[in-house]
């Protein structure tokens, strides 16, 4: 194949495999993350809460996990309900060529769509820049993400990855709000715009660095210990 050809042969992968990462009930979660963020900001509106770029944030967390879940928590079940499972690992080099691309191609789909919520912000609480709030939610994002795939072949199963999702996120939010963790670049949901009391900027802006560098490498880990697991071609068909 010519690099022309494959050119032409890219949107029409791209619209076919956007298919069936977003199929089904992508477009309720979807709803849902726009639903809860509009309360979210009724709410703030309503009890006249201090608003800031660390609000905000805050305010997006949650909407962009629901956005991220579904297509993390139930890609391999849709290709197994789709029959194109066996097809998939026919492939050589199976878990570059299709996966790495769907989960480039979801996290590219999230970011446009947390731009767009900012620019929602925007237009009616609080001025922030789109570009940046929605690059540092990116960071939880990746994580999340790839830990939900990661746990996706381990079980192989969508509503069983869900509910493991779901009791981690419980834990995570609890160890979250612990002082030991609260502050630390250990925190998954630290919020990069707010500063805490008493922290000097300097220490506050390198605890922001490690805690953006620990949430890439974990990401990268999660993602590459779910692709290794999709070599194991006998788990997922027999």
């Amino acid at each position: 194949m010519t690099f022309k050809q494959f050119l032409k042969l890219l949107p029409k992968l791209a619209r076919y495999n956007l298919k069936i990462i977003f199929a089904g009930k992508f477009i309720w979660f979807l709803l849902a993350a726009l639903a809860f963020f509009c309360l979210f900001m009724f709410e703030a509106a309503w009890n006249r809460s201090e608003i800031n770029e660390g609000f905000i944030y805050e305010l997006l967390l949650f909407p962009c996990v629901l956005l991220i879940f579904y297509p993390a928590v139930f890609g391999i079940q849709n290709d197994e309900d789709a029959r194109i499972l066996e097809l998939l690992f026919g492939i050589p080099d199976y878990k570059y060529k299709v996966w790495a691309v769907r989960l480039v191609m979801i996290y590219v789909a999230v970011f446009f769509i947390l731009i767009a919520f900012s620019y929602l912000a925007v237009i009616l609480i609080y001025p922030v820049n789109p570009f940046e709030m929605s690059i540092q939610l990116m960071f939880p994002v990746f994580f999340y993400g790839n830990l939900a795939f990661m746990f996706s072949t381990l079980t192989r199963s969508g509503n069983g990855t869900a509910v493991v999702m779901i009791i981690l996120s419980i834990l995570l939010l609890f160890l979250s709000n612990t002082d030991l963790i609260e502050r630390s670049f250990w925190n998954i949901l630290l919020n990069p715009f707010s500063v805490p009391r008493n922290f000097l900027p300097v220490i506050w802006e390198n605890t922001i660095l490690k805690s953006r560098i620990f949430l890439f490498i974990g990401s990268i880990l999660w993602m590459m210990i779910g692709l290794l697991n999709l070599q194991k071609r006998e788990k997922f068909i027999g």
